[in-house]
């Protein structure tokens, strides 16, 4: 098993789209996912470091997993932080070291865009969240709440 992890672009943009589509039967968002609404801003995602950065994880030439990270800033969190907002891998390829591969990526990356904390959110219920608890995330005292802007 060749495996590599590249930095996505905007050449990368159906690729990526098509495994949150698989992302999605596995582990879906809270929110809906409206093709036409993930469409517009994956693209300003791969156009914008600022906002984050993505990558894709190929077996040989197969597309089998990506890691999205993205930027916000907290007075609590001493500034800049990153949140892993999408890591998948593939039904086929857990338990090989790959989500491993990809939480060492999210920090290094974070650390290289001088984010002072990594956060993520996982659903309850996901056996992903023992993984998350051996590479250092920690449960908080708190809920996310959220309340949408949209018109």
């Amino acid at each position: 098993m060749s495996i590599s992890i590249t930095q996505a672009t905007l050449a990368d943009f159906e690729l990526l789209f098509e495994l949150m589509r698989r992302m999605q039967l596995d582990d879906p968002w809270e929110e809906p996912f409206h093709e036409p609404t993930v469409r517009a801003n994956l693209a300003e995602l791969l156009q914008n470091p600022d906002y984050g950065i993505a990558y894709i994880v190929r077996e040989d030439s197969t597309p089998i997993a990506y890691l999205v990270l993205c930027f916000d800033f907290s007075l609590e969190y001493r500034g800049k932080g990153a949140w892993v907002d999408e890591l998948f891998v593939s039904p086929a390829h857990r338990g090989k070291g790959i989500g491993t591969q990809l939480l060492d990526l999210s920090e290094r990356a974070s650390r290289d865009h001088q984010a002072k904390v990594l956060h993520l959110e996982v659903n309850h219920g996901n056996p992903a969240i023992e993984l998350y608890r051996r590479r250092g995330f920690s449960d908080h005292h708190r809920f996310l709440m959220s309340k949408p802007l949209v018109k």
